[in-house]
């Protein structure tokens, strides 16, 4: 028997303005679960994410997590990584520990100070003084230090440099709750697909397909990747 999905859409739709974002969505996702949320550029892969963590509204439809609409109460179910940086630039990161321990009950400190000393990162640092990819690094570390049941990540892996990749990768894989889903919103298909359990295909909007990476490839003949390329090519 299945157990109770822990995100569950129905009919979810926004609009900015006459532009359509997200258009009858319909999902649900299982725990335990890494989902690769795919497609091109404008297909809403940030917009879902941002109304799952209750940074947007939907204009109609419903969003659930664990049974619950978005509000203050899945914000400490939801562990969000965003496409950009967000923290002041004169912050040192260890200042980026500490408000996350002050923000989050669920976080856990001794295990982001070791990410970051896996990943080299100095917790006295200033943030403007890291790279790009740096900074990415060390906003995964504190995402993945929380015990959350659901995280979101918008391209996770897309400031870093190739070599970095698959050690980011095997961080989020490690340090995820196990109880917990994990949705990865990213174009690079070829370097996450080994670690996902089932992928959404986004569209303009429209859900072209959810399956699992096992059924796909099952039925295809062909890695997620080249599906990816067929469904989507200009």
């Amino acid at each position: 028997m299945s157990p109770n999905p822990l995100l569950v859409t129905q009919n979810l739709t926004k609009s900015f303005g006459s532009t359509v974002a997200l258009n009858n969505v319909n999902i649900a996702l299982e725990p335990g679960r890494i989902v690769g949320l795919l497609g091109p550029n404008g297909s809403g892969k940030t917009t879902l994410l941002k109304i799952a963590s209750g940074l947007l509204v939907a204009t109609r439809g419903q969003i659930q997590i664990n049974g619950v609409k978005p509000s203050p109460q899945t914000k400490g179910m939801v562990s969000y990584l965003p496409d950009r940086t967000y923290f002041d630039s004169w912050m040192k990161v260890k200042d980026c520990v500490a408000l996350f321990a002050d923000f989050y009950q669920d976080f856990d400190r001794t295990k982001a100070t070791e990410m970051l000393q896996a990943l080299g990162i100095e917790t006295g640092s200033t943030f403007k003084s890291l790279s790009k990819g740096t900074q990415e690094k060390v906003q995964l570390a504190l995402v993945m230090s929380r015990k959350a049941q659901l995280y979101l990540l918008d391209e996770p892996i897309g400031g870093v440099d190739p070599a970095a990749r698959d050690f980011i990768l095997e961080t989020i894989i490690r340090n995820y709750n196990e109880d917990g889903t994990v949705v990865i919103s990213t174009h690079l298909i070829y370097d996450i697909e080994q670690v996902l359990d089932d992928v959404i295909f986004l569209w303009g909007g429209y859900v072209e397909r959810v399956t699992s990476v096992d059924s796909l490839r099952e039925q295809t003949g062909k890695s997620v990747n080249e599906v990816f390329r067929e469904v989507f090519r200009c």
